[in-house]
């Protein structure tokens, strides 16, 4: 019989009486542990190559060459039309791009806006949050004073190493409720090698979370668990131990591996060193000295001469242990899972599944990369298009009168990111067509899935168009055919199945 209501909560029972986990706050669990586990996590980035490939698949399906803006207006909530939101949204995406492709987006001047939202990312992966000052510098002569510079969160902390309380944590001043009211940044790295030689060492500044008229002056990017958290954890935190007794397991195979392949064969003597002594005279230590002297090789052909009475037995390797594989890929699975990443995803092998197990394991890890950029693109994407918007404004490049009393609906947006890419293009694209025509879908929708921009689409086709009628070629635009062909759409949904003649299928109407 248990000893309490729910068996989870018994203090008796053998497997749970040594399991009694704290319960601490969300920052009590978190703050004082924070510094080794963003430690640990930048090392299995820098030294384990899944987790470093782990890392760089993120990025890849999520930011990939970057984020693209769509401006979307609510013109109704401004009490306009659907056609004056269009241009106004097409003069905004313009001159954001000119600002969002160069450099001046960076104060560091190194990084466009795409290759800042990489950095943001994958310090969100791997830090656990991201940290960005927007600054004002209007010196620098560019075409907007709107500039982003990015800070390592290993310099938010409190000021002269003071410990939490109930209004500072972790260098984040909080009010009564919760929300931040400054960030106390260190001016130089805690782990900068000169910063004993630096007369900033132990100076921190104080940043305000917005200046007095509501204007962002700090981005903290970072995801919240539990109510109360105010600094982020490492994506790789719960599958941190497995990783590293992984790195262990494998290191230590490899290593047995090379010492067993380095041994070909033991020379065994039945007589011990006093007994040869004895019969051939002289003492042990002459004998000693030419026994070390003495190194068999072995090569082909050759004839190996030993010591009176010694004999060459064979040596069988034990290494490469046969169950290795099949091991190593149940605890990669396991670690996949705790990143939401597919294991054919995770180790980039694809060699035992068919069409349907692959497109399943896309379309599951499709989920996660879309919720990871929607996160990406409200935390960090829209802030800053909003800053840069509000200046656009204020200095007369775009018309928007009352935009501090709809800021929502002048700077509403969304963000098309990297493409989801096919397994079978054939297959895709008539599913595309046949969504769109039964109206479950539309060109914009289909072509975001693609990364594209659906009127970039539209206008290169129609200048496509112009173009080849202009030369005489006529209308050269592909009819697009919705006919299966013989063998599609067959598959046994075995793993191990091939489906060859689905795919040589699928390739020949590509091609056509």
């Amino acid at each position: 019989m248990s000893d309490t209501s729910h068996r989870a909560a018994s203090l008796t029972a053998r497997e749970l009486s040594s399991w009694l986990p704290g319960n601490g706050s969300a920052d009590g669990d978190l703050l004082g542990e924070l510094p080794t586990l963003v430690g640990r996590s930048r090392d299995l980035i820098r030294n384990h190559g899944v987790a470093a490939g782990a890392a760089q698949t993120m990025v890849d399906n999520v930011v990939g060459t970057g984020l693209r803006l769509v401006a979307l207006p609510d013109y109704r909530a401004l009490g306009n039309t659907k056609e004056w939101a269009d241009d106004w949204a097409r003069d905004v995406e313009s001159l954001w791009r000119g600002w969002a492709e160069g450099f001046e987006c960076d104060a560091a001047l190194s990084l466009n806006f795409a290759g800042l939202t990489t950095q943001v990312f994958r310090s969100g992966f791997i830090n656990g949050e991201a940290l960005a000052l927007p600054l004002w510098l209007p010196e620098r002569g560019g075409a907007f004073a709107t500039t982003i510079q990015l800070v390592e969160p290993d310099r938010l902390s409190n000021p002269g190493g003071k410990p939490d309380d109930k209004t500072l944590r972790a260098g984040i001043e909080i009010d009564d409720y919760g929300a931040p009211l400054a960030y106390h940044i260190r001016k130089t790295h805690p782990g900068d090698v000169f910063m004993p030689f630096a007369s900033s060492a132990d100076e921190w500044q104080r940043v305000p979370s917005r200046t007095p008229f509501g204007r962002r002056r700090v981005l903290h990017i970072h995801d919240k668990e539990r109510s109360g958290q105010n600094r982020g954890k490492p994506a790789l935190t719960s599958v941190m131990p497995m990783f590293k007794m992984l790195d262990h397991y494998e290191r230590s195979e490899l290593q047995a591996a090379v010492v067993n392949a380095m041994i070909a064969a033991f020379i065994e003597t039945p007589l011990d060193a006093e007994t040869v002594v004895e019969m051939f005279g002289g003492s042990y230590e002459d004998y000693d000295t030419k026994r070390k002297e003495w190194k068999a090789k072995l090569a082909g052909g050759s004839i190996i001469t030993t010591f009176p009475g010694d004999k060459l037995s064979p040596f069988t390797p034990s290494r490469p242990n046969s169950a290795y594989g099949a091991f190593v890929e149940n605890i990669l699975r396991h670690i996949g899972t705790g990143l939401n990443l597919p294991f054919e995803l995770l180790m980039k092998d694809f060699s035992k599944t068919n069409y349907s197990s692959a497109r399943a394991a896309l379309l599951e890890a499709w989920r996660f990369f879309s919720g990871r950029r929607q996160w990406l693109a409200t935390y960090w994407a829209k802030p800053v298009y909003e800053l840069w918007l509000e200046e656009a404004i204020n200095s007369s490049k775009i018309e928007a009168p009352d935009f501090y009393i709809n800021r929502a609906a002048w700077s509403r947006c969304k963000w098309i990111g990297p493409g989801r890419g096919w397994v079978d293009p054939v297959k895709e694209a008539q599913a595309s067509q046949i969504r769109m025509e039964a109206g479950l879908s539309t060109l914009e929708d289909e072509c975001a899935m693609q990364g594209l921009d659906w009127e970039e689409v539209l206008e290169q086709r129609a200048r496509e168009k112009a173009k080849m009628q202009e030369l005489g070629l006529g209308d050269l635009t592909p009819s697009i055919a919705v006919k299966s062909l013989p063998g599609q759409g067959k598959d046994s949904g075995n793993d191990n199945s091939n489906n060859q003649e689905d795919d040589n299928a699928s390739m020949e109407q590509s091609d056509q």
